[in-house]
């Protein structure tokens, strides 16, 4: 029971995903991102081999449906999972199982993907690429957020939420510098989002600090705005 997205920002090169669910913690399984890759979503039974097997796939230089074939021909159990793959041309590809709980549904748009299971409404996945698609010049971040947000509105999931994530990958950048998890807490999307306009001006220092160390600033400057 979940609703999630992953989209491409043409105008940077970044790709990300979010998510949020009433199960605890489902931003440590669900949700697959590497750089220069692109993005897997596996959810409802999810299964996080199958994250594993789409990102391979990406890397062999295989399409969103490629992979996305891949995914599912790998196991015997897909009926009870959803899946979704974008790639780095921002293609996108999705499956839902007929076992995934209902209401259920996928979305696809311009460089973007949104599924979800165990929905209030059907209409959610729709509203979630409305959302994204609202402010093309901001952030993918934000805009990913703003999806679940416009999901959230539209219905959300038909159960209480527990767990949010939100994962960005950033041009030129060897890791996911945008890493963020609400594990467990009554608003995880309002959570995610404070966690997230906490932790957005720290990205550039703490990118710098991997890839240029000797003219990195120290941690003292990049977290001297965090509450003490």
């Amino acid at each position: 029971m979940t609703f999630s997205i992953a989209g491409l920002c043409r105008r940077t090169g970044q790709f990300g995903c979010a998510l949020t669910t009433s199960s605890m913690a489902a931003g440590a399984r669900a949700p697959f991102v590497a750089p220069g890759i692109g993005v897997v979503l596996s959810q409802a039974r999810s299964d996080p081999r199958l994250g594993v097997i789409g990102l391979r796939s990406l890397e062999e230089g295989r399409s969103a449906t490629e992979t996305l074939a891949d995914m599912v021909a790998s196991t015997p159990h897909t009926r009870w999972r959803q899946l979704a793959v974008l790639d780095r041309q921002g293609g996108v590809a999705s499956f839902t199982g007929e076992m995934c709980t209902p209401e259920k549904g996928e979305a696809h748009g311009d460089g973007a993907v949104a599924v979800g299971n165990g929905l209030a409404s059907a209409e959610v996945p729709a509203a979630m690429l409305r959302g994204f698609e609202a402010a093309p010049g901001k952030d993918l971040a934000e805009r990913l957020i703003m999806a679940l947000e416009y999901g959230l509105e539209a219905g959300g999931e038909a159960f209480p939420l527990r767990s949010a994530s939100l994962h960005v990958a950033h041009v030129g950048v060897p890791f996911t510098p945008v890493n963020l998890r609400v594990d467990f807490n009554d608003t995880p999307i309002a959570e995610l989002r404070r966690l997230n306009g906490l932790w957005a001006p720290m990205i550039h220092g703490y990118v710098t600090r991997c890839l240029d160390p000797d003219n990195s600033p120290p941690a003292s400057e990049i977290e001297g705005h965090l509450p003490r």
